[in-house]
């Protein structure tokens, strides 16, 4: 199957696909392909059909007789039967999809499931069916019938625990958005200060650029701030309501006042439950249920606390969601008036800084460490990469690591790479270095990492002063990472 070439990336994917789609054993098999919406879904799964003579079907929220007909219709223009067909049934549906892959290895998608479930629970039950081991059906059949849907709660428990296709399906993939060095390519941006800014509002997003923005990209890092006015915050354009939608589009947020009082606690820097429990003025246990939900979603992401047991923070997933809650949400009103976007731009940029775009950067600092980083530089591969809160008995204060870099353990305490230090807005010094030289001596007196080859490591979005630049040239344990360092140009 040849990738079609107006599509950005997605070799991954499309790799994955092939490799389903293509095989050529006997038997029909099941696929489940998922991902929050924009991320060009639905662009791939119809190349895919296209490039290998599929039949692709997308759903719609509609009753369960309505989407038979329209699934009629959609197979008869396609196989062109001698009759038409009228499905009764969904059983009697699955059969015809079935034998549209006597011949060959042929794709059939079925894209939105989880709208077709919705109005037919039966219908996983049904698939289970019709796809058993022995039937005749599917032993006749190479059709490789994938299921797609946005709705990540629902897609989530497709496979999982006693779920009727747990067990049935040969593929399961997550169409992610772009990472932060890919999402710089698509939207044309080569200046990595001016590049991580707008990875910082839209994420990597691919629709947020070419529908959503019309292709409207900054020219420079001097324009950022109009582009931001004449975009996101412009309520002429799509992206203006789109976080509004990307919530009101979950099938599981019923009450959507108290799942936006969550986000909203986090974007303010409420990071825990108890956090956000405080903020909204409610128990603990009150909130446990939509910080579930949220995560389910895709919307919330859960960190653990590599140095504390049972302690948790919590992100939102999702930039354009964080950037709507930090800066829109608190004056939507001001926003929805014409030609106010400027002044409210200019009054929200410290926030922007400090809620959005500071803790945005500590994330891509961690992704770095852990997908693009030579295990060279920290001495091994990383397991995982996280950040707590190291204890100071002796103080009485805790210290705040942003980077953790935990490597594979081989019988023994497991080995910390790495600390790390992520400061945006500031020029490192030597000061910072010795603030991780102390905590890595914290850390190895608590015994729980072993810290013998542990490395500091500094992330800087304005650079580093020469007293570091001299420590890190002088040690070979110190590491200074920029920002051209973190999107592959230095």
């Amino acid at each position: 199957m040849d990738k079609p070439v107006e599509m950005f990336d997605r070799d991954y994917e499309w790799s994955a696909l092939t490799r389903f789609i293509t095989d050529e054993q006997p038997g029909a098999t099941l696929g489940v392909v998922s991902g929050r919406r924009r991320q060009g879904k639905t662009f791939l799964l119809d190349a895919a059909c296209r490039a290998a003579g599929g039949f692709y079907f997308g759903a719609t929220e509609a009753a369960d007789a309505e989407s038979l007909r329209r699934l009629s219709a959609a197979l008869t223009a396609h196989a062109r039967p001698a009759t038409p067909y009228h499905f009764a049934d969904w059983s009697e549906a699955l059969d015809a999809l079935l034998a549209l892959g006597t011949e060959r290895p042929t794709p059939v998608v079925i894209d939105e499931f989880p709208y077709l479930a919705r109005a037919n629970p039966e219908l996983p039950s049904l698939i289970q069916e019709a796809f058993r081991p022995m039937r005749d059906q599917r032993t006749a059949s190479r059709t490789r019938l994938l299921l797609c849907g946005s709705a990540l709660s629902f897609m989530g428990r497709l496979l999982s625990g006693n779920a009727p296709l747990r067990g049935r399906a040969g593929l399961e993939l997550l169409v992610r958005p772009l990472d932060h060095r890919l999402a710089a390519e698509f939207w044309g941006i080569s200046d990595p200060a001016l590049a991580l800014k707008v990875n910082a509002v839209v994420g990597g997003t691919p629709a947020y650029r070419r529908e959503f923005a019309r292709g409207d990209t900054p020219v420079g890092p001097e324009d950022f701030d109009d582009w931001v006015v004449r975009t996101v915050l412009n309520p002429e354009t799509p992206l203006f309501r789109e976080a509004r939608y990307l919530l009101a589009e979950e099938p599981d947020l019923r009450d959507s006042a108290l799942y936006l009082s969550v986000l909203a606690a986090v974007a303010d820097g409420n990071a825990t439950r108890g956090g956000m429990a405080g903020y909204l003025e409610r128990k603990a246990t009150d909130i446990a249920h939509p910080i579930n939900v949220l995560e389910d979603a895709g919307l919330l992401h859960r960190d653990s606390d590599v140095f504390r047991d049972n302690r948790a923070t919590y992100r939102i997933s999702e930039p354009l969601i964080r950037f709507y809650h930090a800066i829109m949400r608190p004056v939507w009103d001001q926003l929805e008036r014409p030609g106010s976007a400027a002044r409210v731009w200019q009054a929200s940029r410290r926030r922007f800084v400090s809620n959005v775009l500071g803790p945005h950067f500590e994330q891509i600092c961690r992704e770095w460490s852990l997908h693009h980083a030579d295990p060279d530089l920290f001495g091994g591969l990383p397991a995982r990469v996280g950040h707590g809160v190291v204890h100071d008995s002796k103080a009485r204060t805790g210290h705040e690591v942003d980077v953790a870099v935990i490597g594979i353990a081989d019988g023994g305490k497991p080995p910390l790479l790495a600390v790390g230090e992520a400061k945006w807005n500031d020029t490192m010094g030597i000061a910072h270095i010795e603030r991780l030289q102390h905590i890595r001596d914290l850390i190895a007196a608590s015994g729980r990492y072993d810290t013998t080859r542990t490395r500091l490591v500094c992330f800087s979005g304005t650079g580093f002063n020469d007293r570091a630049v001299a420590q890190a040239s002088a040690s070979p344990d110190v590491h200074l990472i920029d920002l051209p360092a973190l999107y592959g140009r230095s």
